[in-house]
């Protein structure tokens, strides 16, 4: 017993260790990010502008309406993607679940374009903003992100209805889901067969995923939407950890199964959808980080999911951080290095486990 009762201090010493780690390191993460880029902003002159102080105009401008903004946006991103992975794949029980792979992602891109198509979207590329010409409804960023909204719903139903057919197995969820985003993905190049050059311009522009056109309105929304999805999440980590033992043991410890699964997919969506609408597509985040959070702090929920939001938005500041120092002055979206280092990382994860 003794044995027992000191073996597991001793791993929820070495979780809080980690977890520790991983707060120290977003802070400084953060200061350099805003401070490396085409034009270096010295330490001393970053911690004076984030303290309200006064500097030189180029470097006010610079944190103010590009760094800050674009660093929020990276951490935000990566902490919603990454719990919303995270409890997909503990409701579901599978792995390979995230708002990517279950086609959610691709359905919240589909709705955004839809929105952009119907209400005539035009890109502005020199301030690097997209608007539409023709209705209301597409002028604002709400309206693309209820049409975002609007498809993740239905596409997280479908996922959810799969899951209450007799025989129907985590493997059949993710099959349907690579079928669900396939078919969103020929759906989404419709679009843009049909459309016209300006519409074509802003629907391939909103797919790719770029934390470089988030607004301050935007970071208020997705602030809002992530911070009381989050607080849930965490809240429930217990019923996660019960259902893990499976559906009717849960049920036998009093875990409202149903609700649970229900609640969870609908806010994973409801992340998924905000963010698709406002940065484009950001694949692999929500399906890397749970996993590599499981090899360091383990499946308790109660670490797995605050390292999760933390280490997701450190991974992903990192990776938007070097986008934008690759190719400088150039930025290159960070979808695109996401992909890139996302693939190879899965890849070894998969055949490290089945070794």
């Amino acid at each position: 017993m003794y044995s027992f009762i000191k073996n597991y201090f001793r791993s929820f010493n070495y979780r809080a260790v980690i977890l520790l780690i991983t707060v120290i390191l977003l802070p400084v993460s953060f200061l350099i990010s805003i401070s490396v880029g085409a034009v270096s902003v010295p330490f001393g002159e970053v911690i004076r502008i984030l303290c309200g102080y006064d500097s030189e105009t180029h470097f006010l401008y610079t944190i103010r309406e590009i760094r800050l903004p674009q660093v929020l946006a990276a951490i935000l991103a990566g902490a919603g993607l990454s719990v919303s992975g995270a409890t997909m794949q503990s409701v579901l029980r599978n792995p390979l679940c995230s708002p990517f792979t279950l086609g959610i992602s691709s359905a919240a891109a589909f709705g955004a374009a839809v929105t952009l198509y119907f209400g005539g979207g035009v890109i502005s590329l020199a301030d690097n903003t997209l608007f539409a010409s023709n209705h209301f409804f597409a002028t604002t960023r709400i309206g693309i992100s209820l049409g975002a909204f609007f498809c993740a719903v239905l596409t997280t139903a479908a996922v959810l209805l799969l899951g209450q057919i007799r025989g129907a197995g985590s493997e059949s969820i993710i099959l349907v889901g690579v079928a669900i985003s396939s078919l969103f993905s020929a759906a989404l190049m419709f679009l843009q067969y049909i459309a016209d050059d300006s519409r074509l311009a802003a629907i391939v522009y909103w797919t790719f995923g770029d934390t470089a056109r988030v607004t301050w309105g935007g970071l208020i929304l997705m602030a809002v939407c992530i911070l009381p999805v989050s607080f849930y999440f965490l809240y429930q980590s217990w019923n996660y950890n019960a259902l893990v033992l499976g559906e009717e043991s849960a049920r036998s410890l009093g875990v409202p199964v149903w609700r649970l699964q229900t609640l969870t997919m609908l806010f994973a969506s409801l992340l998924t959808a905000v963010l698709v609408s406002l940065l484009g597509i950001i694949g692999f985040v929500g399906l890397v980080v749970p996993h590599v959070a499981r090899i360091l702090v383990g499946s308790d929920h109660r670490f797995l999911l605050p390292f999760s939001l933390l280490f997701g938005g450190l991974l992903l500041l990192i990776a938007d951080t070097s986008a934008r120092l690759i190719f400088a002055p150039r930025i290159l979206p960070v979808s695109i290095l996401t992909a890139f280092i996302g693939v190879p990382v899965f890849l070894s994860l998969l055949l490290g486990k089945r070794n």
